[in-house]
């Protein structure tokens, strides 16, 4: 079994690409079917549009870390780490915000998606 950490890192990595682009179909590229964030607002299958909302509301940047990840057999895995979003917004301000994150993996279609993805503010 390949190191899952490094998997979960690379989709990481491809998540905050995505972010900084500003392209929220290629965020929910990233989920497998069914696929789910949660945040304090509730838990959403939208991802493409949530993404959307994201970033009209000015965020633009986003820094992700991958401080551990588990597996759980050979198709699916747990990941813990933390996130910084930050931007400008319409008024002109910075908005910021930051916390943890955590996740599980599936293997869908021979590559490694998000099943679910929990992000909680500091």
């Amino acid at each position: 079994m390949s190191d899952i950490k490094q998997e979960v890192e690379k989709i990481s990595s491809a998540n905050s690409e995505s972010f900084n682009r500003q392209d929220a179909a290629g965020i929910a590229a990233l989920y497998a079917d069914g696929g789910m964030h949660i945040n304090p607002a509730g838990p959403r299958t939208d991802i493409e549009q949530f993404y959307q909302g994201v970033f009209k509301a000015g965020f633009d940047h986003q820094e992700v870390s991958v401080d551990d990840a588990w597996p759980l057999g050979a198709d699916a895995a747990l990941a813990i780490g933390q996130y910084r979003i930050s931007g400008r917004n319409p008024s002109g301000t910075l908005p910021q915000r930051g916390g943890y994150w955590t996740a599980t993996y599936v293997r869908e279609g021979g590559k490694w998606k998000i099943r679910m993805q929990t992000a909680i503010p500091k």
